[in-house]
């Protein structure tokens, strides 16, 4: 992998990598779906 070019980019790519994450371990779920989840935490 020749890495990122920007420092920008990873620090994106990284933030919705942990955003999956926490979906995924089902962080602030309280029986959301993981639409619901996603859009909670994107704002």
């Amino acid at each position: 992998m020749l890495g990122f070019k920007a420092f920008h980019s990873a620090e994106e790519t990284l933030a919705g990598i942990e955003t999956a994450h926490m979906i995924r371990k089902g962080l602030h779920a309280n029986g959301l779906t993981a639409l619901q989840q996603f859009t909670a935490l994107a704002a």
